[in-house]
């Protein structure tokens, strides 16, 4: 039969009954293999850093090398940089003497612990797996969600962080991304710019359609023609969507005529164009005879004979 495990109260017992010299000789070896022990720690604890540090810098280059997409290669970088700190921490532990099967088992039950009180962390971290999985949107997007609106700059572990356009950093959980609506602006390559037009009553609107044609022309930003959209184009090779400028009129208004005017653009252009257009519709219009009128109403007085 071997022998069993002596427990505490024995090894106490045991050294109670040792004579003092014994004791003390114990001690001082005890308390020098700790010493090694703890320095062997701490230079693996900083070479271990070290190299982490290596492999991250090494990780970066290798996915920059071949190009992988931004959102993917945070996430990545973030996951590794995590499990190789747990396995640094593990090793260390070890050579303290501490047993790491006991720490596993512990860390384990507590992981169980943690996640039922962190279940909404866990869900991030689904949530960050389904984006890149799914990729509603990448690095670069430029995305409105849960009343946020921004660029995309990093897809993280647990959330995204967006940046505004008045440069204000947003960072967002990725569970209720992963199962919110996300409008994605960047999504396809073209994006349609719509505006509302108003010109005068007795203004010529074949006038005002062929001045404004004539503007959007001009603009080598505007699509000019049919172009091929390659999501659709996919799926029925016959489609050629007809992203030409249109002029028609919209409304007879009270006090005005209502044109509406669209055009396709790219969708890094879709802002300068607005704005742009803007502009130029109000600057240049009322030279060509076209009026942008002011709220009016017209008063009728009939009078009435005694």
């Amino acid at each position: 039969m071997p022998d069993s495990v002596p427990s505490a109260k024995d090894e106490i017992a045991m050294l109670k009954s040792l004579p003092l010299d014994e004791l003390l000789d114990k001690m001082v070896s005890g308390m020098v293999s700790f010493a090694i022990n703890l320095a062997i720690a701490v230079l693996v604890f900083y070479a271990g850093r070290f190299i982490i540090t290596r492999l991250h810098r090494f990780l970066i280059s290798i996915l920059t090398r071949r190009k992988v997409e931004a959102s993917l290669t945070t996430f990545v970088l973030s996951l590794v940089k995590m499990l190789l700190y747990f396995i640094l921490i593990v090793t260390v532990i070890g050579i303290l003497g501490i047993e790491t099967s006991s720490f596993i088992a512990i860390f384990a039950s507590a992981g169980v612990a943690i996640g039922m009180a962190l279940s909404g962390t866990l869900q991030n971290f689904a949530g960050g797996v389904l984006i890149l999985l799914l990729k509603p949107y990448k690095v670069g997007d430029y995305i409105e969600t849960q009343g946020y609106a921004g660029t995309v700059r990093e897809i993280q572990i647990f959330h995204t962080i967006i940046s505004t356009a008045d440069n204000r950093i947003i960072i967002i959980p990725n569970g209720g991304l992963s199962t919110g609506t996300i409008n994605n602006a960047s999504k396809e390559p073209y994006r349609r710019v719509d505006w509302d037009i108003s010109i005068a009553y007795g203004d010529n609107v074949d006038a005002a359609r062929a001045a404004i044609l004539e503007m959007l022309a001009a603009d080598s930003r505007i699509v000019k023609q049919y172009t091929d959209d390659e999501h659709i184009s996919k799926v029925i090779s016959t489609v050629r969507p007809d992203r030409s400028p249109v002029v028609f009129l919209k409304e007879l208004a009270d006090s005005a005529v209502i044109i509406t005017v669209r055009a396709w653009t790219r969708s890094e252009n879709y802002w300068s164009v607005f704005f742009d257009f803007n502009e130029r519709f109000y600057n240049e219009l009322p030279a060509r005879g076209i009026n942008f009128p002011f709220p009016q109403l017209d008063v009728h007085i009939t009078g009435q004979n005694d």
